[in-house]
């Protein structure tokens, strides 16, 4: 019996010691959940440059071709069949000269036409001049009545008018005659071609485009944020691209009103100065602005972001190597380093590296080691 006694008491004490155990467990469960322990993340690492004024007066650098001053397309300044063109892309011609010709026979025959009517028009007034001068001393003397003599004067006038316009029709055809020959109106340079001889071609057809060598200009596509940096009425240096020492200088001639729709650049025409022979038409040439010059703050592109919508940096509080986010005013771009116009002062430490990972008070490393 005592056996027996003993084995079922002592599932009855494990079960007491289990409930202790439970009951201490309990608070220190309930220490553990009282809420996230927070731990201390480590300085992040970062770039930093300290803000330092600069001499401005950046060089603005972009590609461009060289065009006529001057080009002006020669055409027939009446309709028909092309004889011969006498000159082709890249010759030389100079003012006077014949470019080409058209079958002039039909304006031949028009010009006797004329002729033929003038004469006959003369003849006429010949007659009633005469008819007129002896009406009038008939009328002086009586012998005939006013309304013969109004009949010969008005008979006088029409005739009088009818070789004015015969002579003008005379001049006419003789102008036709000579619209049949296209001649240069000054020294050039061909530079295309509209129409081959044979065709039949309109009045103001093109019939050969020139250069006219009266200058020559520099033309460059100009992104719209270069007119905003460039100084009033600057010197262009224009130079050869395959040969840098062969140069000329030159003034913005013509400025485009409009944008082009695809490259959204302005087309800019630089007149130059006695421009060497080198500067040939449509060779590829750099031109070189000089930007004015000043103090500036230039910082690396890398180190701007945004704050407010508008830009702003990283500042380092050297004395905490906490982190502020500032707004910046910038003056402008450039594909590399951004200039600042204000929202910072000299000696101010700037993130340039990094600026995507931080947040407002975060503790950063500066290089060397500090933090």
């Amino acid at each position: 019996m005592s056996t027996y006694s003993t084995v079922r008491r002592e599932p009855v004490a494990l079960r007491r010691a289990f409930a202790l155990a439970a009951l201490v467990a309990i608070p220190l469960l309930a220490a553990c959940d009282s809420g996230p322990q927070t731990v201390e993340q480590p300085p992040r690492s970062v770039r930093t440059i300290t803000v330092e004024k600069r001499e401005a007066g950046d060089t603005v650098t972009l590609t461009g071709h060289i065009e006529a001053a001057d080009e002006a397309s020669a055409a027939f300044r009446v309709g028909g069949r092309m004889l011969e063109r006498l000159v082709n892309v890249g010759d030389r011609v100079k003012a006077g000269q014949v470019l080409a010709r058209l079958d002039a026979q039909n304006a031949r025959n028009n010009l006797r036409s004329a002729e033929s009517a003038l004469n006959a028009a003369n003849a006429l007034l010949s007659q009633t001049r005469n008819t007129y001068e002896r009406q009038r001393h008939l009328l002086d003397r009586g012998f005939t009545t006013r309304a013969n003599y109004d009949a010969a004067e008005q008979a006088h006038l029409s005739a009088q008018s009818q070789v004015d316009n015969a002579q003008a029709q005379l001049k006419i055809a003789r102008d036709n005659v000579d619209y049949t020959e296209i001649h240069a109106d000054a020294d050039g340079v061909v530079t295309a071609r509209g129409a081959e001889p044979g065709e039949v071609v309109q009045a103001g057809q093109m019939i050969v485009r020139i250069a006219r060598e009266n200058g020559r200009d520099a033309v460059f596509d100009v992104p719209a944020n270069v007119f905003r940096i460039a100084p009033a009425d600057p010197v262009i240096n224009v130079a050869l691209s395959d040969t840098p020492s062969v140069t000329a200088e030159g003034r913005v001639r013509e400025v485009a009103p409009q944008a082009d729709p695809v490259t959204r650049t302005f087309q800019v025409k630089v007149g130059l100065n006695n421009p060497p022979d080198a500067f040939r038409l449509g060779a590829t040439v750099v031109g070189r602005m000089q930007l004015d010059a000043g103090t500036a703050i230039e910082l690396p592109a890398s180190a701007l972001t945004e704050f407010n919508r508008a830009p702003a940096v990283w500042i380092v509080d050297p004395a905490t190597s906490t982190v502020t986010l500032r707004n910046i005013e910038v003056e402008r771009f450039h594909p590399t380093t951004v200039a600042v116009s204000g929202g910072l002062a000299e000696g101010e430490i700037v993130v340039t590296a990094g600026v995507q990972v931080l947040h407002e008070g975060m503790r950063v490393r500066l290089p060397g080691g500090a933090s």
